[in-house]
């Protein structure tokens, strides 16, 4: 939940549900510095929402497949029982 508590993650996960990005790409999108994106990236991949991908020398950042996945089959809501995130409401 702490991870899912900060508006610009939201953002970053609303960003990748689209597809893979850069922590370059992400910051351009979301507004934010590469140091903060990196920051809330480490806090994502930590829950296990977020994946990381080296590609040559940057590294490509998409959702976690078991996240993805259970988004799917619930059409973006993530229910954790005491709140729900609605996936497609998200801030942009």
């Amino acid at each position: 939940m702490k991870a899912l508590s900060d508006e610009s993650r939201l953002r970053i996960i609303r960003l990748l549900m689209q597809g893979q990005h850069s922590v370059n790409e992400i910051g351009e999108s979301a507004g934010l510095t590469q140091y903060n994106v990196s920051k809330h990236l480490r806090i994502l991949r930590e829950a296990g929402l977020v994946e990381q991908e080296k590609s040559r020398q940057q590294r490509l950042y998409s959702l976690a497949a078991a996240f993805t996945e259970h988004l799917a089959e619930n059409k973006n809501v993530l229910d954790l029982g005491c709140c729900q995130f609605d996936f497609t409401k998200l801030p942009k």
